[in-house]
């Protein structure tokens, strides 16, 4: 079952796209969106996760502008968007959404991770570095993260969550210095990461909603290692404490 429930938070109302397993479960997802809002392809993707056993909510990270969802050919429309969006306000939203599962559901933040595309992955890189205790945290070619107005990768030593890292070695968006760079500060302060390079593979690479960006070898491998991951560090029956 899927459907739009509103969570609170410091800025506002916001729209959440909430995607619910057929059996009640102890774990969830925090889906990040891409730079195109909560869309049809990020809403596809939380129903991917709950046929998988998760709760998986996609918060409306635009609610402070009024925009809902872009086009794919709206780029240019959706850079200041996502530029007037920092470190603080994505820790809001993503603290509103776990402050619900805890809430509603039952869900704590142990059992939750987060998983976020493009501009969600550099939000899920932030949230990391911002909220202890996450279950996992897992990056699908977030640009941003080691340069830029919003970089966190000075913070990355607050990292407590597993974290998971997919790009490509094209993507100009994230370019080869880029990912040295968050490869050694996640080493130097100690987290426990893996990084994988798709070779060939630009931006977007996992994105089935972008033929031309898409690439289904790379895509299949990041989505299997990203499944693996995730039932590792949240199986899907709590252990027993």
């Amino acid at each position: 079952m899927s459907e739009w429930i509103t969570v609170d938070t410091a800025d506002g109302p916001m729209r959440v796209y909430a995607a619910r397993p057929e059996s009640p479960g102890d774990r969830a997802v925090v889906v990040l969106q891409e730079a195109f809002g909560v869309n049809d392809h990020i809403q596809d993707i939380a129903r991917r996760f709950a046929a998988r056993g998760f709760l998986a909510l996609a918060p409306d990270l635009f609610h402070r502008t009024g925009v809902e969802t872009l086009g794919y050919d709206q780029h240019a429309e959706a850079m200041p968007l996502i530029g007037a969006i920092g470190p603080d306000a994505i820790t809001t939203d993503v603290r509103a959404v776990l402050d619900r599962l805890a809430k509603e559901d039952g869900i704590g933040s142990d059992r939750t991770a987060v998983v976020g595309f493009c501009f969600g992955g550099r939000a899920a890189f932030t949230a990391a570095t911002a909220i202890p205790g996450l279950a996992a945290a897992v990056v699908f070619y977030g640009p941003g993260i080691a340069a830029g107005p919003h970089a966190v990768l000075d913070r990355a030593a607050a990292i407590d969550a597993p974290l998971l890292m997919h790009v490509g070695s094209e993507d100009p968006t994230i370019p080869s210095e880029q990912v040295a760079a968050i490869e050694t500060a996640l080493r130097d302060a100690g987290a426990g990461f893996e990084q994988h390079v798709y070779e060939g593979a630009g931006h977007a690479f996992a994105c089935d909603a972008r033929p031309h960006m898409y690439r289904a070898g790379d895509a299949s491998a990041a989505w299997a290692r990203t499944h693996a991951f995730l039932d590792r560090h949240l199986p899907g029956e709590a252990p027993v404490r």
